[in-house]
């Protein structure tokens, strides 16, 4: 049976390969990055609690983290909302 870390893996190779398959496909620039940066989202948490091993700290810490990924990437989302409106 698998562990956590496998498991792991194998979402971050899903996702991996989904980020480079799915731009193609989307009809509008805003919705593609805005689905590729959750997509990023979802790798930096399963990386934060599982290979950086947040899953046994104290949750002020897991909170911090998780916060920082996600501010970061709404920057990012803005960034790119405000690039498509010019």
């Amino acid at each position: 049976m698998p562990d956590r870390i496998d498991i792991t893996w194998i979402v971050l190779i899903g996702i991996a390969l989904a980020t480079i398959l799915l731009p193609p496909l989307m009809p509008r620039a805003l919705l593609g990055n805005a689905l590729l940066l959750a997509f990023a989202a979802l790798k930096g948490h399963r990386i934060a609690l599982d290979f950086m091993d947040l899953r046994v700290v104290p949750g002020l810490w897991r909170g911090f983290v998780v916060s920082w990924i996600l501010i970061v990437l709404l920057l990012a989302w803005l960034a790119s909302a405000v690039a498509a409106l010019i």
